[in-house]
């Protein structure tokens, strides 16, 4: 018994580890004093890539020869559209990338970013030359809930749409319980870059 209350001090005096949520502990420390220390140490945003633009360049436009980046700047009016309520104005070009097989315009893929609930979350929308959505894909996700917007069930609904569309959770985007700001955060993301790319112009030929 005077073991496993050094033990216990010990991690009292420790700073909490980021992974302690995943820590197996040997079954003599598995007293009730330990368990609980385990369950309420604090979550912890564990960041993960999924994919780059140039991976979800390829796998949207299968007859892919090249992948051009473009940086194209908005024109204040637009840059004030693409900024999410309650942001910062969005500063800078859009990061796109056009995709060509020889000569021809396949598409392009727009890179942006969004706030879950705390933390960024990476993301891109592959569309062909006349604004239909033919992909959307999380790049990078920090949450430590919501993910569920990574699953293509949820992903696939965004397939088709074009800037005639709402595109807005509760009328043709379903939300997933558990993960609404994400669901919301990124489908508002999704429907500026949409509305955006239907009048902005592709670059020129590289």
């Amino acid at each position: 018994m005077r073991t496993v209350r050094i033990i216990m001090a010990d991690w009292i005096l420790e700073p909490p580890m980021p992974s302690l949520r995943w820590l197996s502990l040997p079954s003599p420390l598995l007293t009730p004093g330990t368990a609980l220390l385990a369950t309420v140490a604090p979550l912890v945003a564990q960041a993960a890539t999924y994919a780059t633009a140039e991976d979800v360049a390829h796998r949207a436009f299968s007859g892919a020869t090249s992948v051009h980046e473009v940086l194209v700047t908005p024109t204040p009016a637009d840059a004030a559209a693409l900024t999410a309520p309650g942001a910062a104005p969005h500063a800078g070009p859009v990061r796109t990338l056009e995709v060509r097989q020889g000569d021809t315009l396949l598409g392009r893929v727009l890179v942006d970013a969004v706030v879950g609930k705390f933390e960024q979350i990476d993301y891109a929308v592959a569309v062909d030359p006349a604004g239909k959505v033919l992909a959307v894909e999380i790049l990078s996700y920090r949450e430590s809930h919501g993910s569920e917007v990574r699953l293509p069930a949820w992903r696939q609904q965004f397939v088709g749409k074009t800037a005639a569309d709402p595109i807005r959770v509760g009328a043709d985007i379903q939300n997933i319980s558990g993960a609404t700001l994400s669901c919301t955060h990124v489908t508002d993301g999704v429907h500026r870059l949409v509305a955006w790319a239907a009048k902005a112009p592709f670059g020129a030929k590289p």
